[in-house]
């Protein structure tokens, strides 16, 4: 949902950062600075600092960092628009909507509330009604008990046609509600009925914990064995993971979560008390399952069947995880048995160890590919190293590529070259803004970021002296100084920019790289030495790439661009000298 930028803003600057973190994390003042241990990744001694002031944190530790909002929607897994609304209530400020946005929620209550009621509905059938007797009998036999139907709401839609559907009426709930929210359709003679029927239902929650679907088990006769709500405005499959909703908390403080096949699995790993398992619903894991997890955890375990876990996962993985992002594991379950068996035979140690001890997802699709081929057998060889090269090309780090090069030579006992050779002609994937290691940054870098650092202040000084994209050798750091130009310009010079508006919820690696900068606390550097510097390094970088250009021309076959060449080469070398005069 929309809202203005005057109401953002006006939440942002009645929302206390510090008091925001104090409530989930430990907080310690040292005179202007804020730091606090970082709820995002295990640590003792605090690294996560945060600006008052500007209302910003940033993790020196893991990296995370983001404003008041990017706080909330971290913390408590929201979506930007409900940490919106729940700061807003929280500072007492009152959000406007247009009347068509609006008229947007009122709508997504009232499914929300139909399907909410079914969920009720269906969980008193079972625990009450004489027709519920085989659902009651099904889940026995798997070892549920009454807490286990609480804990979890599960349900029993009767073997009737319009049974659900009266219900809902004499609750006050429209026609259209239960056809909006998937719990009727219509029939051949425009009658209402109900969706589900004789089924064993577990209800589906979003991340908020609002009720937006069911995934319903056949118990007897024709049908498919599960059946899920279909598309609506509340229930979308490709972005919805079952049990997230009471998962998400362990999930965050565990730093992984379990992915595993059915609604039974998930509710396997709360009665083994590892309550970090969720499911898709009726649906193979995708790219927005990734982005979902992604918010709770860096580490995501498969823990389904594997073949489910090599078909696609890998390439939707890969393509959309980079390193220190998301690290993706397949567990390697005991004789084929899934969670839910393995709690119910009592062997809850084994499927802990099989969790811990999952491998790369990567690994395993390689151990996988190389099973099928005979390595004794030369050609049957090189299948395998195309095959296992075309995966590797996946992968997004280059070091990882190379370390997997070396598995697969050793593996197969084909000369490193050849793998490596391979891979390269197998990786086609474009190649994203490079993000600069801290610790591996040239003097050269460390001046570009220094430049950044005074633009963010607004200094008087670096303004003056105008800074240009080009000076700066590092794309990641070009993208940073358009940012920071952009918004600083129109400011009276040494006028405190409003950083947190501007890029508060960026989530690009250009802004993390200026939050994390303007949180730095070292005194800022002279601006006209950075300056200096700056060109220097500029000048040095055109000089080189010129030199070289000259090398590649035969000043016999082609003196004039030899000459202009030459010229050019001077009159950057005059230029430097002037430079270097400076000092």
């Amino acid at each position: 949902m929309a809202y203005s930028r005057e109401d953002i803003d006006r939440v942002r600057e009645r929302t206390d950062l510090v008091e925001l973190a104090s409530e989930v994390t430990k907080v310690k003042r040292s005179g202007r600075s804020v730091m606090a241990v970082c709820p995002f990744h295990s640590e003792k001694t605090p690294s996560l600092s945060i600006d008052p002031a500007r209302g910003l944190f940033h993790c020196f530790g893991c990296g995370k960092s983001g404003d008041v909002f990017g706080w909330v929607q971290e913390t408590q897994g929201l979506g930007f628009s409900d940490a919106v609304e729940l700061l807003a209530r929280r500072a007492g400020v009152t959000l406007t909507q247009d009347p068509e946005a609006a008229k947007k929620r009122d709508r997504r209550e009232r499914l929300i509330d139909a399907v909410g009621r079914a969920v009720s509905f269906y969980h008193d059938r079972l625990k009450t009604a004489d027709d519920a007797g085989s659902a009651r009998s099904y889940l026995r036999s798997r070892g549920y008990d009454s807490d286990v139907v609480d804990r979890f709401h599960l349900g029993y839609s009767p073997d009737a046609w319009e049974t659900l559907v009266k219900h809902l009426r004499d609750s006050g709930v429209r026609d259209e509600a239960m056809v909006g929210a998937g719990l009727a359709s219509r029939s051949r003679r425009g009658t209402l009925v109900d969706r589900f029927r004789n089924r064993l239902m577990f209800p589906i929650y979003d991340v908020r914990g609002d009720a937006v679907g069911f995934g319903a088990r056949l118990l007897d006769g024709d049908g498919p064995k599960y059946l899920n709500s279909p598309e609506t405005p509340i229930y979308h499959k490709a972005r919805l993971l079952y049990g997230l909703n009471w998962s998400k908390s362990q999930i965050v403080r565990a730093d992984e979560a379990v992915v595993v096949e059915g609604y039974t699995d998930v509710i396997a790993f709360h009665l083994a008390d590892m309550p970090v398992a969720v499911a898709t619903c009726g649906t193979a894991m995708g790219e927005d399952h990734l982005d979902l997890l992604r918010r709770f955890s860096k580490r995501v375990v498969l823990a389904f069947d594997a073949d489910e876990a090599g078909a696609g996962a890998a390439e939707r993985g890969f393509e959309r995880s980079v390193p220190g992002d998301l690290d993706l594991r397949v567990a390697i379950l005991p004789e084929g048995r899934d969670p839910a068996d393995l709690v119910a035979d009592g062997r809850t140690e084994a499927l802990a160890s099989a969790i811990e001890g999952a491998v790369p997802l990567l690994q395993f699709r390689i151990d996988r590919e190389l099973a099928g081929f005979n390595l004794h057998e030369a050609e049957s060889r090189g299948k395998a190293i195309r095959a296992a090269a075309a995966l590797i090309a996946l992968h997004p780090d280059s070091v990882v590529r190379q370390e997997y090069a070396v598995l697969l030579s050793r593996r197969t006992g084909v000369d490193l070259a050849i793998v490596e050779s391979a891979i390269s002609n197998r990786g086609t994937r474009p190649v994203p803004i490079e993000v600069v290691d801290e610790e591996r940054l040239t003097g050269a870098q460390r001046t570009e970021r220094e430049v950044l650092r005074l633009l963010l202040a607004n200094d008087r000084d670096i303004r003056a002296l105008g800074p240009t994209a080009d000076l700066f050798s590092v794309p990641q750091h070009r993208a940073a100084f358009e940012i920071v130009e952009g918004i600083v310009d129109g400011l009276e010079p040494g006028a405190s920019p409003d950083l947190g508006s501007a890029i508060g919820s960026d989530e690009r690696p250009e802004a993390v790289l200026l939050r994390s900068l303007a949180m730095q606390r070292q005194p800022l550097a002279e601006a006209s030495d950075v300056m200096k510097r700056l060109e220097q390094e500029a000048v040095e970088r055109r000089i080189k790439a010129l030199q070289e250009e000259l090398a590649t021309v035969d000043a016999e076959t082609d003196p004039q661009k030899y000459s202009d060449l030459f010229e050019r080469i001077k009159i950057l070398q005059n230029e430097r000298r002037n430079l270097r005069s400076r000092e």
